[in-house]
């Protein structure tokens, strides 16, 4: 072995979460890395987004790439209980399921990005660039990267041993070896929103969704009805994140995203029939959110590669996923911190048997774990599974409820591929 290892070339297409993982944990394995990103700029804090669960493994990962990592607690609230509660008419709520080792933490997706996006060398970025192709050499050793400057249409080329694609659910990279792969929709949408209360903690709104949610603020609340179900849980900095799932028929998505802009007369309509199912604390914090946002709830089958020669799928990419396990970030946070063990285990000279390593880690963990949120999904929403009755929160015993709980995700408890 030479007393210097040569050292490889990443260039990570896509500048969200996964991709912002993906660079530390390839800088932190000795690589140098180039980040396209079709964006003109990072967020910069925005307040657009929404809530993010993060696991205890995510934590430790995430505070292993900051040179300060305390700044992770600063900007993330406690989440220690998962908790499934359904309000059965007259008899007020009742707990379906409660558990308080859960330890997960919460952030806001801008905040979290802003975390990842600080710790990493501003050269490393060329924002406003879009992946437009790429070509692996005939000798599988390198690969070279066409973009275009959205400011101006210069064409760059750029090469290195090692392509990422972290460019989310609608890959355009995964398109090419995978042109006939489509995304299942799951037959329900989610309207989601971040409440700013800051200035207004003992405004009617805010102590009456404290009275109908005495652990808010250490809780991950699921409130389950006929056919739908909710979400709320506490940000930092005065804020509440919440999402309502309801089935409707999929619709028409415009360009390279699942969220939809939702119209003022679409947000009427949505108010008006929140009315009719949601508690009613419920319904007055989300007419005092400022915009919010419709989700369409895609997933896919697990694909059976994610690895072609040196091209690599990481995150969204690699596992759309619906957000009912809390998985997307974690999974992606986590595939990162694998590829980037991987790559330094075998080193550059071994880049193939360290992406082979790196998928035969990860396929079987995020197949699983995509198969059981869309599971997790179907139940909570009164969906037809093949194996169990329609799920029905007000009839249900303790056995029916059991399957809710965020716990019995696979591999919930760690993952192989972080230990040497």
């Amino acid at each position: 072995m030479s007393e210097k290892k040569k050292k490889g070339k990443a260039i990570i297409v896509g500048g969200s979460i996964a991709g912002l993982s993906c660079a530390h944990a390839l800088i932190l394995a000795g690589w140098d890395v180039l980040l396209l990103e079709k964006s003109s700029s990072p967020p910069n804090g925005s307040p657009t987004g929404a809530g993010i669960g993060i696991d205890p493994l995510s934590q430790q990962i995430i505070q292993s790439w900051l040179q300060n990592p305390h700044l992770l607690q600063q900007l993330t609230f406690p989440l220690p209980i998962d908790q499934n509660i359904v309000t059965d008419g007259d008899k007020g709520t009742r707990i379906l399921t409660r558990d308080e080792n859960f330890n997960f933490r919460a952030a806001h997706w801008a905040h979290l990005h802003a975390l990842l996006y600080n710790d990493l060398p501003a050269e490393i970025f060329l924002w406003g660039h879009l992946c437009l192709s790429f070509c692996i050499s005939e000798d599988k050793n390198s690969v070279e990267v066409k973009a275009k400057c959205l400011l101006n249409d210069e064409i760059k080329e750029i090469n290195g041993e090692l392509l990422v694609a972290a460019d989310g659910c609608l890959s355009s990279i995964r398109r090419t070896f995978l042109p006939d792969f489509k995304l299942r929709y799951s037959g329900y949408c989610a309207w989601r929103g971040v409440l700013d209360f800051s200035g207004k903690e003992s405004s009617e709104i805010i102590l009456g969704i404290r009275k109908a949610y005495p652990d808010l603020g250490n809780c991950l609340y699921f409130h389950l009805g006929n056919g739908i179900h909710t979400v709320l849980y506490e940000l930092p900095k005065k804020k509440l994140n919440w999402i309502w799932y309801v089935h409707q028929p999929e619709p028409q998505l415009k360009g390279n995203s699942v969220t939809l802009k939702a119209s003022s007369e679409m947000i009427k309509n949505m108010y008006r029939e929140a009315e009719k199912v949601c508690p009613p604390e419920f319904v007055k914090m989300m007419r005092d959110t400022e915009e919010p946002f419709l989700n369409a709830i895609y997933d896919s089958d697990p694909i059976q590669q994610i690895v072609w020669d040196n091209v690599v799928l990481i995150g969204d990419a690699a596992h759309p996923t619906t957000p009912h396990g809390l998985r997307s970030t974690n999974m992606s946070i986590v595939d990162a911190a694998v590829l980037g063990k991987s790559l330094e285990r075998w080193g550059v000279e071994n880049l193939s048997s360290a992406l082979d390593e790196y998928q035969r880690f990860r396929l079987p963990v995020t197949s699983k774990q995509v198969l059981h949120s869309r599971r997790m999904g179907r139940i909570k929403q009164g969906l037809y599974l093949s194996d169990r009755e329609l799920f029905d929160p007000i009839t249900s015993t303790r056995d029916d409820c059991e399957e809710l709980q965020q716990k019995h995700m696979p591999f919930f408890a760690g993952v192989p591929g972080l230990v040497d």
